[in-house]
């Protein structure tokens, strides 16, 4: 069976953070995305497609050529606003692109086989791409995918409340995601603000942090999920077409299942710059223990 591959979502602005925090070296082996992929390659990966924004494509390029691209076959793919169905043309007041579901969608004809899904800017550890891999490398029907569940207690963040994306798991499988903001800790529970008012939640609680196993059969359901959402408020040029809502959708129509595989590690991730010391200090430690050595990709 064919090596899955690994798309990595790293378009984002980087507005909140303040610069581009994708190419930016928090460890002692470089950025996030080179543990990431790093990971991914020690978990049988085969290659590697990073969904870009065209500005920063002559970044990407010169880091991914002297690091992870001596290790494992590499492409890069744009997305844009522009990239529409039907030869639609965006609205004239969209200038950014419509969110996690359209940059998927943008990997299609760089995709050939099983592959996952993950954040650029997130540092999810070895044993989640080791579950991954070990289920995208398994005859499977095109219709099973995967999401990796992690606990809501090991994605708090010490700075303040977190928005969440809460899964309802049933025998193991996905049925929903519910997005939950303000989540902290309080006491030996997690309290937090649900669609519907205050929630308390058990520390154990799943929660997605975008990490996905698909088969290709996921772009045609992007596809016409697309179509959907530009028929809709996409139309007006407001809103996002987001991956959770997308799986949802084909969860709901039984296109898809969806097996939640249970996060075994402590999330962190960057989003404003106060992070950075957290995820250098994640990284120092698990580099002191012996997990990754200093020189992930032995560079000259």
């Amino acid at each position: 069976m064919t090596s899955p591959t690994l798309v990595i979502l790293a378009a984002g602005m980087g507005s909140r953070y303040g610069g581009l925090k994708q190419m930016d070296p928090v460890g002692p082996g470089g950025t996030i995305m080179d543990y990431s992929v790093y990971d991914a390659m020690r978990a049988g990966f085969g290659d590697v497609v990073f969904i870009i924004r065209p500005d920063i494509e002559d970044a990407f390029r010169g880091w991914v050529a002297s690091r992870c691209a001596r290790k494992l076959p590499t492409t890069f793919v744009h997305q844009v606003v522009g990239d529409m169905p039907d030869g639609r043309v965006p609205p004239t007041d969209r200038t950014k692109p419509w969110g996690t579901a359209h940059a998927v969608r943008a990997a299609r004809h760089a995709v050939k086989g099983p592959f996952a899904v993950i954040n650029a800017d997130d540092f999810y550890g070895r044993g989640t791409f080791t579950a991954l891999g070990d289920f995208l490398s398994r005859p499977r029907r095109a219709s099973e995918w995967a999401m990796v569940g992690f606990r809501l207690v090991d994605t708090l963040a010490a700075s303040g409340g977190v928005s969440r994306g809460v899964c309802g798991v049933r025998d193991g499988h996905l049925e929903g995601v519910v997005e939950t903001h303000e989540l902290a800790a309080d006491g030996e529970m997690v309290r937090g603000r649900g669609p519907d008012g205050p929630v308390t939640l058990p520390p154990n609680t799943p929660v997605s942090m975008n990490t996905w196993g698909f088969s290709t059969a996921i772009f045609p359901v992007l596809e016409s999920g697309f179509r959907r959402f530009l028929d809709g408020e996409g139309g007006a040029g407001k809103g996002e077409f987001g991956l959770p809502a997308a799986v949802q959708s084909a969860i709901d129509a039984g296109l898809a299942s969806v097996e939640v595989l249970p996060g075994t590690e402590r999330w962190c991730g960057l989003t404003h710059a106060a992070d950075r010391a957290e995820v250098r200090a994640t990284l120092e430690s698990a580099t002191a223990r012996g997990d990754y050595p200093v020189d992930l990709w032995g560079t000259p």
